[in-house]
């Protein structure tokens, strides 16, 4: 399992992140605080604080899903 931060402060990152997520054969989740939901659920994404870092946990160990997703990670951990 791979861990970042990701930043989705708008709606185009939010529908363009969950566009890269559905096309790709993996599972993820975003967790702010008590709260976690499926990565690929836009009107879930909705319904975190998108003005702070989200925690992406990606059940893969492929690298290559991190360089798709570049444009929203904010830190690696």
């Amino acid at each position: 399992m791979m861990t970042v931060k990701v930043l989705l402060n708008s709606i185009e990152k939010v529908k363009n992140f969950s566009a890269i997520l559905s096309k790709e054969c993996v599972e993820g989740e975003l967790v702010e605080g008590v709260h976690i939901l499926d990565a690929k659920s836009v009107m879930g994404i909705f319904s975190l604080n998108l003005k702070e870092p989200l925690e992406l946990r990606i059940h893969s160990d492929n690298q290559a899903i991190l360089k798709e997703l570049q444009e929203f990670i904010v830190e690696e951990n």
